[in-house]
């Protein structure tokens, strides 16, 4: 890793069909600890793209055709998609080597070289690829810390979830998000909308559980004056404020079924009628649906019409109940906690060991919208500097066998006593670490020190 005043070594493409002055690029650019690749004509220099990895790529723009050089450029666009490209052209061509410019070209150098000139031009392109590489790291590490659009996590199962969200984002395909309740699949659609090429138009939600057909019509299609009774004005639907922007129906799995042909129709025309009139409306939304029932087996026994389920089933992305992703509760913990320490204006306690084992090892039913609400009732009856087992909900307390005595011991007939319950963080942690005990202690939020002082108390090697 080069120091921060320092160039930073790159790989080097140099297409030129003239040899000598090929090396005399190649001998600059060494001169400076790069390393080059020197090919003399485009055959070569596609093999290269194709086969090779490079941080720059300097081309002469005529060699034995006039279009060589534009045609390495394309080539480098789509096999090099983080590489610069100079362009080194005769005063001639000036014209083109500008145009090349615009095809994507970092810049271009005339011939005679001033080799000044060229060493400054090439370490300009250079550092913007690496800043640019720098810059992607940090978005990723901040992802992994902060997490992505609130979405917090480095388990397995999260990271996947978040990749197919940035996959799909850009993309125009509905997507369907599934998962048991408290998940957070309102979360995620808000985040494929906010990186979505739609985040400057609206993000409307509605939730169809609990709602009759004619209010759920009247709430997506809107109506006119004079539809039914109390309707004294026109009334936009939730489709029609939407257009342009992206449509989130939330528990779609309980939409009634004559709702659902109806909403099959506007999707496959693209057009709602208001209720009360004739006249359609041509909407563009994307939408997003998510359920936390099972749309397969509701396609089987009738109560869910599989057209639909194919027309909003472009991309299905499943989040993991919080079980199913342990490692992942301390960063939650930490984030609730000081979010709800901030809200109530008091310093952000500390959370004890074994409170964190215990908030760990919880299977939480209602998963992180469950965590979250036991993180604020926690952080109310939390009388000192630092989360005991004492201040957890009695539910907590109770399932982690922890009585409710200020003491903060365990009952008698706890089936896992604490000492138990840190075991059983410990190996989970190392399991996920793959056995990394800077990872493990990481992740339990204790010191490696710590860590291992306690691997030594419990015989785990």
């Amino acid at each position: 890793m080069a120091e921060a005043n320092e160039q930073p070594t790159a790989q080097v493409l140099l297409v030129d069909d003239e040899p000598d002055h090929a090396e005399v690029m190649a001998e600059a650019l060494r001169r400076m600890g790069h390393v080059c690749t020197l090919v003399n004509d485009l055959d070569a220099a596609n093999d290269e793209l194709d086969h090779g990895q490079f941080d720059l790529v300097v081309t002469d723009l005529v060699m034995a055709s006039e279009d060589d050089g534009m045609k390495v450029l394309e080539r480098a666009r789509g096999t090099q998609p983080n590489a610069e490209v100079v362009m080194v052209t005769a005063h001639g061509d000036v014209a083109t080597a500008k145009q090349a410019i615009k095809g994507g070209a970092f810049d271009f150098i005339e011939k005679p070289l001033d080799l000044d000139v060229f060493r400054t031009l090439c370490s300009n392109a250079i550092n913007t690829v690496f800043l640019r590489a720098q810059n992607t790291d940090l978005r990723q590490q901040l992802d992994e810390t902060l997490g992505f659009e609130g979405i917090l996590g480095t388990s397995p199962a999260i990271r996947q979830v978040i990749a197919q969200m940035k996959q799909v984002a850009p993309s125009p395909l509905p997507v369907l998000i599934t998962g048991e309740s408290g998940t957070g699949k309102e979360l995620v659609a808000r985040a494929i909308h906010n990186h979505s090429r739609r985040a400057n138009r609206q993000f409307v939600p509605i939730n169809c559980a609990g709602l009759s057909e004619s209010i759920l019509e009247d709430e997506l299609f809107g109506h006119v004056r004079g539809a039914f009774t109390g309707a004294e004005k026109d009334r936009q639907g939730r489709f029609e404020y939407a257009s342009g922007g992206t449509m989130f129906l939330d528990e779609i799995g309980d939409m009634p079924k004559p709702m659902q042909a109806k909403l099959l129709r506007v999707l496959e025309s693209g057009e709602v009628v208001r209720l009360g009139s004739n006249d359609a409306k041509h909407v563009d939304i994307r939408l997003i649906s998510a359920t936390n029932v099972d749309l397969d087996a509701q396609v089987k026994d009738g109560t869910f019409r599989e057209d639909l389920f194919f027309r909003i089933k472009g991309v299905q992305i499943e989040l993991p109940p919080l079980r199913a992703r342990r490692e992942d509760v301390p960063i939650l913990v930490r984030n609730f906690v000081a979010r709800f320490a901030k809200e109530m204006d008091r310093p952000t306690p500390g959370v004890a060991e074994d409170a964190m084992a215990a908030l760990q090892n919880h299977d939480w039913p209602g998963n992180v919208r469950q965590l979250m609400n036991a993180v604020q009732n926690t952080v109310v009856m939390t009388d000192g500097d630092t989360i005991e087992p004492r201040h957890l909900p009695p539910e907590i307390k109770q399932a982690a066998g922890v009585s409710n005595g200020d003491g903060g011991g365990l009952s008698a007939d706890a089936p896992l006593n604490l000492d138990q319950l840190e075991k059983q963080a410990i190996r989970n942690a190392l399991r996920v670490a793959g056995g990394n005990r800077e990872k493990a202690a990481k992740m339990l939020g204790i010191g490696e020190r710590t860590l291992y002082r306690k691997l030594n108390e419990y015989g785990l090697k």
